[in-house]
């Protein structure tokens, strides 16, 4: 919710969408930097504290954004700074609640359907608290949108206070950070299909998850709206990630991940590129809600694929550098939105958008059926 209030602040107050992709970048940017340390770091201290110490932070960082706007000050590179804090804050939170998952399951069975549904789950608050955004904005204004955001924290901290998770003790290391990186780096980088359901959740990232940094162009100047139209944007995406997010928490045991992934991707690159050539209102909602069952079904698969075929040794490290691919690299394609949007205009930029996302998992799938293919000559006698 707050991330959308403020890109919707500042594209109100600026109109720039290069400013657009500048708030992005700086909310999101420190994950590129910090995911890696941040798994490393997780690794030798007790999950459990680190994640209240970041939820409180990002309570202290929420009501700071919540007081500015009250008192009217719009200071778009104050704005920007809080923006970056809730970064560096979100780059060491996200890694440490993935990895925490894997300790809150007893039955080990039940671990596949519980990622799942935790990465749906959060991928949805991702597309449903700008929903949310949308409608408090135009209906009671922008200050109770960043004083409520504000006061959720109360409700989360409470339910962590409750846990009583019987944790490992983290044991001591003699080797340093720095080494145990190397370590990660070496260990994903060799695994062929953890690194190449990465670099898939990078290229999304970089190219085609960041056309929602140009949302509010649609909504404001190509459709001529309000916030409310802003608003029935998110709120379609919102609708398409509740359909995704009950069909990957139901998904049987042995659901090959890999296939939800390419069909998830298909579907949100061709509805991006629909979305580009709509040419009116209830159209280009339909497709903003194929969208999101796409862009869930997509990242909710590969982080579920990681998680699960991770060694346990390594777990919190290769969830970083997803976390690195998902989250650090948006920023900079927010960025590039951003300038492409400046240049060719929002439905070009969306159109290219879609046009990457197809043309990335076709040669996927081109690659992996050749891997499997000589794999199986080889296999031959």
């Amino acid at each position: 919710m707050q991330k959308t209030a403020v890109s919707w602040l500042v594209y109100r107050l600026t109109g720039s969408a290069v400013l657009l992709g500048v708030v992005g970048f700086a909310s999101l940017i420190p994950s590129l930097v910090l995911s890696p340390l941040a798994g490393s770091y997780i690794e030798r201290r007790n999950r459990y504290r680190v994640l209240v110490t970041t939820q409180v932070a990002s309570m202290l960082q929420a009501g700071a954004l919540a007081l500015l706007i009250y008192f009217r000050i719009y200071n778009i590179p104050i704005i920007v700074l809080l923006s970056l804090i809730q970064g560096i804050i979100n780059a060491f939170d996200v890694t440490c609640r993935q990895s925490l998952l894997m300790e809150m399951v007893e039955d080990k069975d039940d671990l596949p359907n519980a990622i799942a549904l935790n990465s749906s789950m959060a991928n949805f608050a991702r597309i449903a608290g700008p929903a949310g955004a949308g409608i408090i904005l135009s209906t009671l204004g922008e200050d109770f949108c960043f004083f409520s955001n504000f006061l959720s924290y109360v409700p989360v901290l409470l339910c962590l206070f409750m846990m009583r998770l019987q944790l490992p003790p983290v044991s001591s290391k003699d080797t340093s950070i720095w080494n145990e990186l190397q370590e990660g780096f070496k260990y994903v980088s060799g695994d062929r299909q953890l690194s190449s359901m990465i670099a898939m959740i990078g290229i999304s990232s970089l190219f085609v998850i960041p056309f929602n940094t140009l949302i509010p162009i649609f909504a404001k100047d190509l459709f001529n709206g309000t916030a409310k139209t802003f608003s029935w944007f998110e709120s379609m995406a919102g609708v398409g990630s509740i359909a995704s997010a009950i069909y990957l928490a139901n998904l049987k045991h042995g659901k090959s991940m890999i296939s939800v992934m390419t069909v998830a991707t298909v579907i949100f690159g061709s509805s991006l590129l629909l979305l580009a050539c709509s040419s009116s209102l209830p159209m280009a909602l339909l497709f903003m809600g194929l969208s999101g069952v796409g862009m869930m079904a997509q990242t909710s698969a590969i982080n579920t694929y990681i998680q699960t075929h991770a060694a346990p040794a390594m777990r919190s490290r290769a969830i970083s550098y997803y976390v690195m691919a998902y989250q650090g690299i948006i920023p900079v394609g927010s960025l590039l939105a951003g300038y492409m949007a400046q240049i060719w205009g929002a439905r070009a930029t969306v159109f290219v958008e879609g046009t990457i996302g197809l043309t990335a998992i076709a040669a996927f799938v081109w690659f992996k059926n050749r891997a499997n293919n000589r794999n199986t000559l080889l296999a031959q006698p």
